[in-house]
């Protein structure tokens, strides 16, 4: 009889695709997942009300009003605290495991010494997550089985959409906690995005100002990359030279949810609507120019 282990019980990953692609863009959300499986759940002691406040609550149904305008939405199904999609495919802490991993294997970024590597160890709040130490197959299952398929989907959307329109925009889509150092209160008031170019080497600069002419536009207050730069997607996928542009959007959770019961509020349909609107505003905005990493905003972006 197989274990749990042996089985894969859902998909790893879901494609919302329009009946026609009409703009370059191309929606990600690999933090929205919401499928605990049992036999994860029987490795940890922590309740699943306390490891879904990592997850980036409900963005993938935030952006699929964007994806009704023509646009693809690739979203993992599994959670973040399961495998996280927006990290290299082995950055993991050694001390979790029961044996020696791949010597390709990065065990000393800071995303690990925190505990949020591919595989977390920590919580949000920096619970652990594990009664006891995994085994590598387990690590390897989790890449295979549900890391690389995600990853698979995202380059398949990408390479399909260069080849229709000369170049893709990647809006890599996450929320953030209003207490955090993103979300919460600055000496400016509330922040409500932030959006990460990797410091300008994932994206044309004038698509980042685009779109952050265009939130502020409709009120909103926005920073870039502090604290949120980008992760793994921002920085592998996003290299302008070749056509590829990524954007992260970090959006404050308090603008379309209660924190405290992680239930969409009065605000999500709103937002969601404004949402679709910047999409398609940047896909349109970007649409037939050909030279587009030297791509310059017009002067009434914003308007």
């Amino acid at each position: 009889m197989e274990s749990p282990s042996d089985v894969q019980p859902t998909p790893p990953v879901d494609i919302a695709r329009p009946p026609a692609q009409t703009l370059p863009v191309v929606l990600a959300s690999p933090h929205s997942g919401t499928h605990y499986a049992a036999d994860f759940l029987d490795l940890t002691h922590l309740d699943v009300a306390v490891l879904r406040r990592s997850e980036d609550a409900f963005v993938d149904t935030l952006f699929t009003p964007a994806a009704e305008r023509g646009v693809p939405l690739v979203r993992a199904l599994f959670p973040r605290s399961f495998v996280d999609a927006n990290r290299e495919p082995y950055e993991v802490d050694a001390a979790m495991f029961d044996g020696p991993l791949p010597i390709h294997a990065n065990t000393r970024s800071p995303r690990v010494a925190a505990g949020l590597g591919t595989v977390p160890r920590a919580a949000f709040d920096g619970q652990p997550i594990y009664r006891r130490k995994l085994a590598v197959a387990e690590l390897e299952r989790r890449i295979a089985w549900y890391y690389r398929p995600y990853h698979t989907a995202l380059e398949r959307l990408i390479a399909e959409t260069r080849a229709r329109f000369g170049h893709c925009v990647l809006i890599d889509c996450h929320s953030m906690p209003s207490t955090s150092p993103g979300g919460g209160q600055s000496p400016a008031g509330r922040v409500d995005f932030v959006l990460g170019d990797n410091h300008g080497a994932a994206c044309a600069p004038a698509l980042t100002h685009l779109a952050e002419r265009w939130l502020q536009h409709h009120g909103y207050r926005v920073v870039r990359n502090q604290p949120y730069a980008g992760g793994f997607t921002t920085q592998h996928y996003g290299v302008p030279t070749q056509g590829v542009h990524v954007l992260q959007i970090e959006i404050n959770r308090a603008l379309y949810m209660d924190e405290s019961t992680l239930r969409p509020h009065v605000g999500f349909q709103p937002l969601a609507r404004r949402l679709a609107d910047l999409v398609e505003d940047v896909g349109r905005t970007t649409l037939g120019h050909s030279a587009f990493p030297a791509w310059t905003a017009p002067a009434n972006a914003a308007e």
